[in-house]
């Protein structure tokens, strides 16, 4: 009986501990990037309000567990209060980013709470001065500090007038900073795109007084001013001060790029009254009330006309869209352009529209597919644009060629003319490529000559240097070993000095000979670093295949025999060996002083022997402490 009831206390502690943990996030060593949504908890703040001490006290049953991959509750009024645990599961404190990736919050209130205490307190929203949030980003950021095997609790109180979408993402400091630089790159070639197109039609405009190209210009300036203020950008860099403004940025831009949009299309398409009745009396109202809609986002509040405004701009897409199939089956010339242009336009403004509607999920293509589909758009409406505008120089030239008819037999005297002198240039080009493809190969060969020692045919101390300060700096990018031989011929003074500087250069050239044939990996090198030394640069090699190299050339050298006046004479080579972990990408000095020790220590211990760099007090058959 006793040991049922302990296995039902066994079972029952067990269930309590899966229930506490269910929704906590573990945050591992090798983490970078965390969606949280599914691990939030949220609960409705009733009427009265709730302060965030009663909060901590609600019973675990009053919270709603989020099972979508984003928070997303849709528009109304009501505030929520959000709950996200996180155990860091790490060795050490890790600095990281909770980011709500939604920057049209009106009011985010944060808590961060270590144990038992508050550790940070934080205020946010667009409706507050931008430089008092503590991180200066377009979208809202929680700094957080995790301590390991310890539970931090993050309570968020958010009350929005806009759609009430708390997408939470978990970063580590680095990971977010080189997201965001991505993301700024992104929008950087976005906007930039925008700029040249207006720029470019503003200037064809002035050029031509075409007023298509003017409707154009308000219509593609408004669309960026409308993505900046709904992403954020716009409060960040345009306007961080005016709280009032960036609220109503977004219905006034989104309005009056309808009413550009709409305007542009009647002018760029054709649509009259008296050719198209139906579609000029669809377009003339939308355009009216698209209008009058961003004058109201001046006086009247953001959550009343939020709705409204998106319901219009779906509408708005798909007649435009319409109304360019229309007039593309109708043979208007430029409706091609304008139609395929709207393919994009719309997938991009439908897809935003049915994520603030909940109706798609909140992710990275549905929250840039206006972007893209925008960008996409105004380049092939401004081809649209050139397009129309070379069909007119093409009427124009065709109302000349009578007058061009007189000038045939002195056109095509010239194209004769021009076709000879176009061979001529060819012939000569074709010389130059082949001069310079010669003078490329002499280059070549005079660059490897200037890297080559004369005696030994290896490459020489300056090619050497440059390659070791490569081979170091990879290593330490890569962590990967970088292992150094440095050899000096035993007794080579002696040997000059017994039998002449021309049997000591021979020496050299079989020692280098030798050299060569165990160096045979293409990353490898091997060069004369002066006199009767000699060095070898193993990249990614660890100490025990550096040794393994460095005896053989070692023991090659011994028992090769040199013929000198007669008799033959056996040389021998000290060898010093360090292999390194680079700390730092300047360790290029370290690295050969440590094989340059080894080196005289084995010149020290008799010669005729390879020595590997070793800690002092270490023994040999330990692998050395600093380097790897």
């Amino acid at each position: 009986m006793r040991q049922l009831l302990a296995a039902v206390w066994v079972l029952f502690g067990w269930l309590v501990v899966s229930y506490a943990w269910a929704g906590t996030v573990d945050w591992q060593v090798h983490n970078q990037r965390l969606n949280v949504a599914e691990h939030v908890y949220y609960v409705q703040e009733p009427p009265a309000g709730l302060s965030f001490a009663e909060v901590r006290q609600l019973p675990e049953q009053t919270w709603t567990e989020n099972t979508a991959d984003t928070v997303s509750l849709g528009y109304g009024s009501d505030v929520y209060w959000f709950r996200l645990s996180v155990v860091s599961r790490t060795p050490t404190i890790v600095p990281t980013f909770l980011e709500i990736a939604y920057a049209v919050l009106d009011d985010v209130q944060a808590y961060v709470v270590q144990g038992q205490s508050v550790a940070g307190q934080y205020t946010m929203g667009d409706k507050k001065p931008f430089y008092d949030r503590p991180i200066n980003h377009r979208n809202f950021v929680i700094p957080l500090e995790l301590w390991p095997g310890e539970t931090t609790t993050v309570y968020l109180r958010v009350d929005t007038t806009s759609s009430m979408q708390v997408p939470l993402t978990l970063w580590s400091e680095d990971a977010f900073y080189t997201s965001d630089q991505s993301v700024n790159i992104f929008e950087g070639v976005y906007y930039g795109i925008f700029l040249v197109m207006i720029l470019y039609n503003l200037f064809v405009y002035m050029a031509m007084g075409e007023r298509s190209f003017l409707y154009y210009v308000c219509y593609i300036t408004a669309m960026p001013l409308f993505m900046a203020s709904l992403r954020g950008t716009g409060f960040q860099y345009l306007w961080p001060e005016a709280t009032w403004w960036n609220d109503q940025a977004i219905i006034v831009f989104l309005n009056l790029t309808m009413c550009f949009g709409a305007v542009f299309t009647v002018r760029f398409l054709s649509i009259r009254a008296t050719s198209t009745p139906v579609m000029y009396r669809v377009s003339l109202p939308l355009t009216v009330l698209s209008g009058l809609m961003a004058l109201a986002g001046l006086v009247l509040p953001y959550s009343g006309l939020i709705v409204p405004t998106i319901i219009m701009a779906f509408v708005y897409c798909v007649l435009m869209l319409v109304f360019g199939c229309i007039r593309w089956y109708q043979k208007h010339p430029a409706a091609r352009f304008y139609t395929v242009a709207w393919v994009f336009w719309l997938s991009g403004g439908v897809i935003l529209g049915l994520s603030k509607f909940t109706l798609l999920p909140r992710n990275f293509f549905t929250e840039n597919a206006t972007q893209i589909g925008s960008a996409l758009g105004v380049i092939l409406l401004s081809i649209a644009l050139a397009d129309r505008l070379n069909k007119e120089k093409r009427a124009a030239f065709l109302a000349q060629q009578r007058l061009l008819r007189e000038e045939r037999k002195v056109r095509l005297a010239q194209e004769k003319s021009l076709h000879v002198q176009q061979e001529a240039n060819a012939q000569l080009e074709a010389r130059v490529q082949e001069r310079t493809r010669d003078l490329e190969k002499l280059n070549a060969q005079l660059l490897e000559l200037s890297a080559t020692d004369g005696l030994t045919s290896l490459k020489n101390r300056a090619h050497f240097d440059t390659a070791f300060q490569s081979a170091v700096v990879h290593g330490f990018r890569f962590e990967e070993p970088v292992s150094l031989l440095v050899l000096d011929i035993d007794h080579f003074k002696k040997f000059n000095d017994t039998y002449g500087h021309l049997v000591g250069d021979d020496c050299l050239k079989m020692v280098a000979s030798t050299i060569r044939q165990h160096v045979t990996r293409p990353q490898d090198l091997a060069a004369r670093y002066g006199g009767e030394e000699f060095v070898i640069l193993l990249p990614n090699t660890p100490e025990e295949g550096a040794l393994r190299v460095a005896e053989r050339i070692r023991a090659e050298v011994e028992n090769t025999g040199f013929r000198v006046s007669g008799e033959t004479v056996h040389l021998t080579v000290s060898i010093g060996v360090c292999t390194m972990l680079p700390t730092e990408a300047d360790a290029t000095k370290e690295l050969f002083r440590l094989a340059d020790e080894a080196l005289y220590e084995a010149k020290g211990d008799g010669r005729n022997r390879v020595v590997p760099w070793r800690a002092s007090g270490q023994p040999v058959d330990n692998p050395p402490l600093t380097p790897a």
